[in-house]
C-alpha cells in the first residue's frame, strides 16, 4: 500500500499538463547476435543466435513525460544452456527467451529537479554498483521512485529506492535466477565538480530480500567515494578514476563481513590511438563464500574481462591488473565511429595473492547508417580459478 501512494502521488499532478501540447515519440531498437563458447569440462560447445526487439513510445508535455516500452527475445539457435531451460552440458549464455514489460514510468523534470516514478533503468557513475546490465539481451530494470536534484551548478543528489530488479532471466526466471528479487534497495549519490573532476559521495544499501538468492547473503552496504575526470593537452585528452568503498553485510544477511573495493584506472587518447591501464580490487575477509565485495546488481560485463568469470567475486576476492591499446576513426570509408580494442586483464586472489588466471579481450566496431556492427573475442587461461573458455560474439545493433 505504501508503494502504491508513493506512486499516485508522483503521477497526481499530471492532470496540469492535459491543457498543454503532447509530442509523442516512437521508440525502437533491434539486436542481432551470434555467440559461441567453448570451455574446458563441458560436454560441447554452446551457440547462440538471438533477436532482440524492443518497442514502446514517449509522450511529452511542459515538464511531464510518460513513457512504456515492451521488449522480446528470442534465440533462433539454442544450442546453449540459458540458465533455466534443460541440463548445463553446453556453456551458459544468459540470453533466455523472453517478452516482456522493459519500461512503464512518468517522469517530471525541471532544471533542477527530476522525479522519476515505474519500472525504469537505473546506472549509476560507471556501473560497478548499480547498472542495466545492457550487454545482455534482457537487460535489468527497477520498479522504483528515483529522485535527482541539482540545487547549484556542478552540485547533483540523484537517490533512488526500489522495491524490485526485474533481472536479465526473464519470465520463466526462478530459484536463484528470479523473474524479479524484491527488497527495500536505497541507492544514494551526492556528487559535485571540482577543478580535478566529478567527485562523488556513495552509499548502495541492496537488499536482496529472498532466500532463493544464496540464503539473503547477497544482501550487502557498500559507502564509497570516487573521483573521475579528463583533460585535454592539445589533441591529446587524458581520462581517470578513482574509487574506493567499503563494504558490510546489511538487512536479513546471516554472514559477517567488511570488505574494501579499490579502482586506479588512467586513460589516453592521442586523437586515434588510445592506451590505458587500471587496477581494480575486490577484497576478502575471511576467505568463506560470499564475504568477499559483491556487487550482484552492476553492469558486470563492464569489468573484470568479456569471459565473465568474475561475476560473483571468488571467497578470496580478485585484483584485476589490466592494460589496454587501441585505435579509434571519425570515418573509414562508408563506416563512422571505427574502433579496434585489445585489453589484457592479470587476475589474483585478494588473500594469498593466488594466480587465478589472465584474459585477453578484443574488439572491432562500426557504425554504417542507424547499424553498428562489432565482433568480440574473449579467452581466458585459467590457473587456479575457472576453466579455459573461448568466447566469440558478432553483433548488429539498430535504433530508431
Amino acid at each position: 500500500m505504501t508503494r502504491t501512494l508513493i506512486l499516485l502521488l508522483a503521477l497526481a499532478p499530471a492532470g496540469a499538463a492535459r491543457a498543454q501540447d503532447i509530442d509523442l515519440k516512437p521508440l525502437g531498437e533491434a539486436r542481432l547476435r551470434y555467440e559461441s563458447v567453448d570451455q574446458d569440462g563441458l560436454a560441447a560447445n554452446a551457440e547462440a543466435l538471438t533477436l532482440r526487439v524492443r518497442a514502446g513510445v514517449e509522450a511529452k508535455a511542459g515538464n511531464w513525460s510518460a513513457l512504456i516500452e515492451g521488449q522480446g527475445n528470442l534465440a533462433i539457435i539454442d544450442n546453449y544452456f540459458d540458465g533455466l531451460h534443460g541440463a548445463a552440458t553446453r556453456a551458459l549464455v544468459a540470453d533466455p527467451d523472453n517478452i516482456a514489460l522493459a519500461r512503464a514510468q512518468v517522469r517530471y523534470a525541471s532544471p533542477i529537479f527530476t522525479l522519476t516514478a515505474g519500472r525504469q533503468r537505473l546506472a549509476y557513475d560507471d556501473e560497478r554498483f548499480v547498472g542495466g546490465v545492457v550487454f545482455r539481451q534482457n537487460g535489468q530494470s527497477f520498479d522504483a521512485v528515483r529522485a535527482e536534484i541539482a540545487p547549484l551548478k556542478g552540485v547533483k543528489a540523484d537517490i533512488a529506492y526500489a522495491w524490485s530488479v526485474r533481472t536479465i532471466w526473464g519470465i520463466d526466471g526462478a530459484g536463484a535466477r528470479q523473474q524479479a528479487v524484491s527488497g527495500d534497495n536505497i541507492f544514494g549519490n551526492v556528487s559535485a565538480q571540482t577543478p580535478v573532476g566529478k567527485l562523488s559521495g556513495f552509499a548502495y544499501l541492496v537488499d536482496q530480500d529472498e532466500a532463493a538468492m544464496q540464503g539473503f547473503r547477497m544482501s550487502s552496504q557498500s559507502y564509497g567515494a570516487r573521483l573521475d575526470g579528463t583533460q585535454a593537452l592539445g589533441k591529446t585528452k587524458i581520462a581517470w578514476q578513482f574509487s574506493y568503498a567499503r563494504q558490510s553485510d546489511w538487512h536479513r544477511n546471516p554472514n559477517t563481513y567488511s570488505a574494501d573495493y579499490y579502482l586506479a584506472d588512467v586513460a589516453i587518447d592521442f586523437g586515434g590511438p588510445r592506451i590505458g591501464a587500471g587496477y581494480e580490487v575486490l577484497g576478502a575477509d575471511d576467505g568463506v563464500a560470499l564475504t568477499s565485495f559483491q556487487t550482484p546488481l552492476a553492469t558486470g560485463f563492464k569489468f573484470q574481462g568479456w569471459a565473465d568469470k568474475f561475476l560473483v567475486t571468488p571467497p578470496d576476492g580478485v585484483r584485476d591488473l589490466y592494460a589496454s591499446a587501441g585505435w579509434g576513426w571519425k570515418a573509414v570509408g562508408p563506416l563512422k565511429a571505427v574502433t579496434l580494442q585489445a585489453a589484457y586483464h592479470d587476475y589474483r586472489s585478494d588473500r594469498a595473492s593466488r594466480s587465478y588466471g589472465d584474459e585477453i579481450d578484443l574488439l572491432a566496431s562500426g557504425k554504417l547508417g542507424k547499424v553498428t556492427a562489432s565482433a568480440r573475442y574473449a579467452h581466458y587461461e585459467a590457473e587456479s580459478f575457472a576453466t579455459d573458455t573461448d568466447k566469440f560474439w558478432l553483433q548488429l545493433d539498430w535504433m530508431l
